[in-house]
């Protein structure tokens, strides 16, 4: 998480749908605005969320009467990558029904945010050949809504994490914003070593395995902004991979085996082991102060279905550039 002088969203308030953990909130909280209403089904999610922000978020998001939501001008949404049944042939509004992205529509329809601000993985902007992206574009404009997305990737903003998502950003059009901008990329200058705990923690002790099938190749020691694979244990496949702690991490993830599961094995230290919870955190813009799940389990999955708060604290600032451009906000 960046530190920005600017309060670039002081005074807008915004509701945080498919909250998590919080990462949209912790982004534009940082930059002034203030969250009125939150949603995440999830109890593992609700109780991180609570002992955070002080308050749990209201669950199961297609029960909620949206009348009863809070009126806001930014709505933010991580929303769920499911299917899209795009049998019809409007591919708006209507077909986005029987999808928690009708959710978001529905909401967005009675309350008229000035701005739609959704992220997703990488894969929605080609899922079923264009056509899933095509249906939320669609039903953004039919509600009336310009429609903006970019597949950013946490590397190019000093995160090293190999973690690329499609940010879409949408500005209600009487509001007439033209200036908006996606965040030019940066140049990177850490790498996964320098968000480690020390090795003195006693919580990492117990990620250090050893194995007799451990094969590691040479490391020329450089740094890459890329990940950089050096080793293997077992057959190699996914989880039994080993990276250097001098290039950036693989993509965290909530699901999925192996001996490194969630997080991939760096060798730190010349031994394996796998990220700690509060590595992953930090990986994904969480400050140190920001309280985890006490259950390894839990933090691995909620830190893998997590947005990176730098990214979207940059995206969120260049949306309050652009509104105070077209004369919304002072």
């Amino acid at each position: 998480m960046i530190r920005l002088d600017d309060k670039t969203l002081k005074n807008m308030t915004f509701i945080d749908l498919f909250a998590g953990l919080g990462g949209f909130r912790l982004a534009l909280e940082s930059l002034g605005a203030k969250c009125v209403y939150s949603n995440e089904w999830d109890k593992p999610a609700q109780e991180v969320y609570k002992a955070n922000f002080g308050e749990i978020p209201e669950g199961d998001i297609t029960k909620v009467d949206e009348t009863t939501i809070p009126n806001h001008d930014i709505l933010c949404a991580g929303f769920p990558c499911q299917a899209f049944s795009i049998s019809g042939k409007r591919m708006g509004f209507d077909d986005s029904r029987g999808t928690l992205f009708f959710d978001v529509a529905r909401i967005v329809k009675v309350k008229q945010p000035k701005v739609v601000f959704m992220e997703n993985v990488r894969n929605f902007a080609t899922h079923d050949g264009g056509n899933t992206i095509k249906v939320v574009e669609n039903t953004i404009r039919e509600l009336g809504y310009d429609f903006n997305y970019q597949v950013l990737s946490a590397a190019d903003y000093n995160i090293p994490q190999k973690r690329e998502r499609v940010y879409m950003v949408c500005f209600r059009k009487d509001l007439s914003v033209k200036d908006f901008v996606y965040p030019k990329p940066m140049p990177l200058h850490r790498h996964v070593e320098d968000f480690l705990l020390p090795d003195s923690d006693e919580r990492i002790k117990p990620l250090y395995r050893e194995r007799n099938d451990l094969k590691l190749q040479d490391d020329d020691g450089q740094y890459t902004n890329h990940t950089k694979r050096i080793g293997t244990i077992g057959k190699g496949g996914q989880g039994e991979r080993i990276y250097s702690t001098k290039g950036i991490a693989i993509t965290l993830s909530a699901y999925g085996g192996g001996f490194f599961a969630k997080t991939g094995g760096y060798l730190v230290n010349g031994r394996p082991r796998r990220l700690h919870p509060r590595e992953c955190a930090r990986i994904m813009g969480f400050p140190d102060t920001y309280q985890i799940s006490s259950s390894m389990g839990q933090a691995y999955k909620q830190f893998g279905n997590s947005v990176v708060v730098d990214v979207l604290q940059y995206v969120a600032r260049e949306i309050g550039l652009a509104l105070r451009s077209a004369g919304v906000t002072k």
